[in-house]
């Protein structure tokens, strides 16, 4: 982790107070930052919650019923929304942390396993430090939402998964790490999205097996604030960051309100 300790970092953590309402706004600010880092700005550190929030991925939404699923989620008090990176339905609360690393990409090479396996090994890193010789593993967890090459998981239980967003000069990795409360209950209710927006559907759409998942907090004693604090020492060292504005008040309102206009238009599609 020494060439990413030696980098120039910035950092926006707005871990301390969960965002609500539109669930897509830290996802623009992603996609902004990665713009200005493939223009030459420092990398990004981003780290967020959400309150209430479930995240589809493009096959999800494409779903015969999956308007009247998100209908019936909106109902029950989340904000659903359609992602522009890769995988599939992941649902957010105040237990689950996001974490973005924005990073330059200016030679140009696609290194999509070497950019997923950074963030899965400063994960390691940081339970680590907290819990010791827990063994995590790495590698798909079958019946686990979201599934992929790297989900992260403890005693054969996901606990993470890990997507990209690429864009010409800089790329995004991006990681949902299920930390506090229970992690079956994430499972059922992503379970029940899928029963209900495929409908007689046979295929394409993953099989969620509730007890496929579990938090962090399941397995030693953890919270989101010993978590974040602990991965910003595994990636940052002792090297001491300027806190961007919290909540997102040095962002221009009308350009990520654009952006994210552009998002719904062109991902959330009937």
């Amino acid at each position: 982790m020494e060439h990413l300790q030696s980098m120039d970092w910035r950092l926006l953590d707005s871990s301390a107070s969960p965002l609500d309402g539109e669930a897509l706004l830290p996802f623009a600010v992603d996609e902004l930052e990665c713009r200005l880092v493939g223009k030459g700005a420092q990398p990004l550190i981003h780290i967020w919650r959400h309150q209430r929030a479930f995240i589809l991925g493009l096959r999800d939404r494409r779903l015969e019923h999956a308007h009247a699923a998100m209908e019936l989620l909106n109902n029950q008090g989340y904000a659903v929304a359609v992602r522009n990176s890769g995988g599939a339905a992941v649902p957010l609360d105040k237990g689950v942390l996001n974490i973005s690393l924005i990073l330059p990409n200016r030679a140009g090479i696609t290194k999509l396993h070497d950019d997923f396996a950074i963030l899965a090994g400063l994960i390691q890193e940081t339970i680590s430090c907290i819990a010791g010789a827990v063994e995590v593993s790495v590698g798909e967890i079958a019946g686990a939402y979201c599934p992929g090459a790297f989900d992260l998981a403890i005693n054969g239980r996901k606990f993470c998964g890990i997507a990209q967003r690429r864009q010409t000069g800089a790329y995004i990795v991006h990681a949902f790490i299920i930390v506090e409360g229970v992690g079956a209950a994430r499972a059922r209710l992503v379970a029940d999205y899928y029963r209900y927006a495929a409908g007689d559907a046979k295929a394409g759409y993953p099989i969620v097996n509730e007890q496929s998942t579990a938090s962090l907090q399941e397995s030693f004693d953890v919270t989101i604030e010993l978590f974040v604090r602990n991965f910003k020492r595994s990636l940052l060292g002792d090297k001491e960051l300027s806190q961007l504005p919290n909540a997102y008040d040095g962002y221009n309102k009308m350009e990520l309100s654009q952006l994210i206009a552009q998002m719904v238009s062109r991902y959330n599609v009937d």
